[in-house]
């Protein structure tokens, strides 16, 4: 990203699309604002945007109020996009072609959360690396197959920044005040909010890995992430064993004793899980889920998920796809991504 400060503030354009994720939003607004506070400059600028200029309504349901539409400020240095859960479900083609109108212009287009699906739709991540929340990762990949899609917590990519969202937005935000304005500023940013920064590039997954399964065995741990990696055509155990460096006896002594299941108990486990997820997250059709989660047939894909979930994919999907659609003043506190 070019840097525009040193001859006037960066402006931030941030666009608020409904239901988006306070946490990543603040995420990225907070370190903007302690760097002009430390450096006693105003570095940044920025406007809170959305589509027609009417306050914006966070996953919270509390109120934002907007600086205007994404009509009416057309100076702008970078475009956020903040989003929440549902950001999969979003078409719209004014907003595709807003976006598009400020690439061209040369606007830095950056994504927090889920947002990376509104820049793929408009056909901005081609040729780009990007990041995107870890639950996302499934529908992201079976949607946009073409795009290099990174496990890492954040990635800036010449005129494209991404991040996973929530934490990982102020990381990435660091990196880009060190870029712009060097690193010590972004080392003040980070001890004025007590925060210590990650790696640059952090793989998200590995990081992830032992939050998610309370998995602390290193080889155990490789060959869950094996398992993650090859869904849709799945290893055999052997195989898994092998890259694993283990023989299948120590390998199935070792998932016994760190998870109570057998690694191909574990595996099918996986499987299901990443269908939950392509339910939750995708438009995908239920048959074109199962295949890509290693079932041969939606019937046997059904059958092994309604004996995990206790309903079948198809009654699992309803409920998911009306509380996407329903506002967010109206919903209650179900479950949902962080940040």
């Amino acid at each position: 990203m070019s840097n525009l400060s040193n001859r006037r503030p960066t402006v931030y354009g941030f666009y608020l699309v409904p239901d988006f994720a306070l946490m990543a939003f603040t995420s990225v607004l907070e370190p903007l604002r302690a760097a002009n506070a430390i450096s006693g400059r105003a570095l940044y600028r920025w406007l809170l945007l959305t589509k027609d200029g009417a306050p914006a309504m966070p996953s919270t349901g509390l109120k934002v109020m907007a600086d205007g539409s994404i009509a009416q400020h057309r100076r702008l240095d970078r475009v956020v996009i903040c989003t929440g859960g549902a950001a999969h479900l979003f078409d719209d083609a004014a907003t595709f072609a807003w976006l598009r109108r400020q690439a061209r212009g040369g606007v830095a287009l950056g994504a927090v959360a889920d947002g990376s699906f509104l820049l793929a739709r408009g056909g901005l991540l081609d040729g780009y690396r990007c990041a995107i929340h870890w639950l996302s990762h499934p529908s992201f990949r079976e949607s946009f197959p073409q795009i290099a899609l990174s496990a890492s917590l954040y990635v800036i990519d010449r005129d494209r920044f991404t991040s996973a969202g929530g934490t990982a937005a102020f990381d990435m935000m660091l990196e880009v005040i060190a870029r712009d304005h060097g690193r010590p500023l972004a080392m003040q940013v980070a001890e004025w909010f007590v925060h210590d920064p990650v790696k640059a590039g952090a793989d998200r997954q590995r990081l992830a890995l032992r939050v998610r399964t309370g998995v602390s065995d290193p080889t155990v741990l490789r060959a869950i992430s094996l398992m993650e990696d090859h869904i849709e055509e799945p290893l055999r155990i052997a195989r898994l064993a092998e890259l694993s460096v283990l023989s299948q006896d120590r390998l199935e002594r070792r998932f016994r004793q760190h998870t109570g299941l057998k690694p191909q108990e574990y595996y099918m486990l996986v499987r299901l899980q990443r269908a939950h997820a392509l339910l939750a997250s995708s438009a995908l059709p239920i048959k074109e889920i199962a295949l890509a989660c290693g079932f041969v047939s939606a019937s046997h894909f059904a059958r092994r998920y309604q004996r995990l979930f206790h309903r079948t994919p198809r009654m699992a999907r309803a409920p998911l796809a009306e509380e996407a659609q329903a506002p967010a003043r109206k919903r209650g506190a179900g479950p949902r991504k962080p940040g």
